[in-house]
C-alpha cells in the first residue's frame, strides 16, 4: 500500500481517487487543487494530509486560516502545487490537474522519483517527448489512469516481447453521436455537458463531445506505448463496457471490460501490480445484453484527424493544438463561440503558429500561451 499525493483533489478524478483511498485505507500525503477551499477543508479534516496546496493565492490564505487547528501545512500558487507534488511522504502522485497546468508539477514529481498515476493526458500530449525519457532516467513508472490507456496497459500485461499490430481505442461517441456537421453548429453547452456514460469535469466532457478527447488520447497512447498513430484505431462503442483493446501480430485481440467507473483504473494504478476488492459495481454481461461498435465519422468530427497530423508534425504542434483547444473550450463554455468553432479554432492555430521550440517544459508552456493568445484574438 502506497502513500498518495493527489494533484487535482477537488476535481472529478481527484474526488474518486480519494474514494479509493478511503476504501483501501491508503494514506494521503498531500493534496493540491485550484480554488475550491470548502471541499479542500473537508478533505483535510478527513484525510489529514501533511501538505495542501491551493493555486489561487488568496484562497490559499483563507484555507490556511480555516484549517489552522489541523496539522496540515497550506501552500499557495503554482510553486506551492509543485512543492506538494514532491512531498517527501508520498511515493506515488496522481496527476489529475486539468489541462497543461498539470505538466510542471508532474515533471517535478518525476524528478524526485515518484511514480505517476497519470490522469492528466495533456502532460504527454504536449510534452511526451520530454516526459517519457525523463521517467526512464529517474526510474519512474507512469501508470495510466485514463480508462482507455489503463485498459491497453492491462491488456498488454504478461505478453512479454510479443509485438502489437494495433491499438483499438474505444469511444462512447459522446452526446452527439450520429450528428452531421450542420447539426453540430447549433448545439449548446448544456447539451455538450450531458455525457451518455461517464461522470467527468466540464472541460473533458466537452472534449468528449467534439471527439478532441479521443484525438488527445491517440497522441497519449503513441507516447505511452511507443506505437505509430497510424496503428491506433478508434471505434465507437456506445455502451462503454470494452474500455480498449490491443491486437497482436497473430490477429488475437485482447481487451479489458468493466462498468464505466473511473475508480477501477485509479485503484489499479495505486495498487499495481496487485489487485484488491473494490467498491465498483460488478459487470453483469447478461444484463448488458449486447454491445455495439461503429466507425467514427471523421468528416463531422475532425478533431482526431487534426491530432494525428499534429503528432506527425512534432515539435510544438501538439502543445499548440492543446493550448488552442483549452482556450476554445473555455470560450464555448462561456457562451462566446459556437460548438463547431472549437475545432475550427484548433485547426487554425496549428496551421498558423510557426517557429515555436519544444525542447524544454518552458518551451512547451510558451507554445501553449501563444496558442491561447491566438484563439483569444481570433474571437475578440
Amino acid at each position: 500500500m502506497r502513500n498518495v499525493i493527489i494533484l487535482g483533489s477537488t476535481g472529478s478524478i481527484g474526488r474518486q481517487a480519494l474514494s479509493v483511498c478511503r476504501h483501501l485505507g491508503l494514506r494521503v500525503a498531500a493534496i493540491a487543487a485550484g480554488s475550491n477551499i470548502e471541499l479542500m477543508e473537508r478533505q483535510i479534516r478527513e484525510f489529514s494530509p501533511g501538505v495542501a496546496a491551493v493555486a489561487d493565492e488568496k484562497k490559499a490564505a483563507e484555507l490556511k486560516a480555516r484549517v489552522a487547528d489541523t496539522g496540515t501545512k497550506v501552500l499557495s500558487g503554482s510553486d506551492g502545487v509543485c512543492e506538494a507534488a514532491v512531498c517527501k511522504q508520498g511515493d506515488i502522485a496522481l496527476s489529475a490537474i486539468v489541462g497543461v497546468a498539470g505538466l510542471r508539477p508532474t515533471a517535478e514529481a518525476i524528478r524526485t522519483g515518484k511514480d505517476i498515476a497519470l490522469a492528466n493526458k495533456e502532460t504527454l500530449v504536449t510534452a511526451g517527448h520530454i516526459i517519457m525519457p525523463m521517467a526512464k532516467e529517474y526510474g519512474v513508472d507512469i501508470l495510466p489512469v485514463d480508462s482507455e490507456h489503463s485498459a491497453i496497459f492491462q491488456s498488454m500485461a504478461g505478453n512479454g516481447d510479443n509485438r502489437l499490430k494495433s491499438i483499438i481505442l474505444t469511444a462512447s461517441g459522446g452526446p452527439f453521436f450520429g450528428f452531421d456537421r450542420e447539426q453540430l453548429k447549433n448545439v449548446t453547452a448544456a447539451q455538450a455537458l450531458k455525457h451518455p456514460s461517464w461522470s467527468m469535469g466540464a472541460k473533458i466532457t466537452v472534449d468528449s463531445a467534439t471527439m478532441m478527447n479521443k484525438g488527445l488520447e491517440i497522441i497519449e497512447a503513441a507516447h505511452l506505448f511507443g506505437i505509430s498513430v497510424d496503428d491506433i484505431r478508434v471505434v465507437i462503442h456506445r455502451e462503454s463496457i470494452l474500455h480498449s483493446a490491443v491486437e497482436y501480430e497473430d490477429g488475437s485481440v485482447i481487451g479489458q471490460m468493466g462498468v464505466p467507473d473511473m475508480r477501477t483504473a485509479i485503484q489499479y494504478a495505486f495498487t499495481y501490480p496487485k489487485r484488491y476488492p473494490s467498491e465498483v459495481e460488478r459487470l453483469e454481461l447478461a444484463k448488458i445484453g449486447r454491445m455495439t461498435f461503429y466507425s467514427p465519422d471523421d468528416e463531422a468530427f475532425e478533431a482526431m484527424s487534426i491530432c494525428r497530423a499534429a503528432f506527425k508534425s512534432g515539435g510544438a504542434a501538439p502543445a499548440i493544438l492543446n493550448g488552442a483547444n483549452e482556450a476554445a473550450v473555455a470560450l464555448f463554455l462561456n457562451g462566446r463561440i459556437g460548438f463547431s468553432d472549437i475545432t475550427d479554432a484548433v485547426k487554425s492555430a496549428v496551421d498558423n503558429i510557426r517557429g515555436k521550440r519544444a525542447d524544454t517544459i518552458e518551451d512547451i508552456l510558451a507554445a501553449d500561451e501563444a496558442a491561447r493568445s491566438f484563439v483569444t484574438e481570433l474571437y475578440r
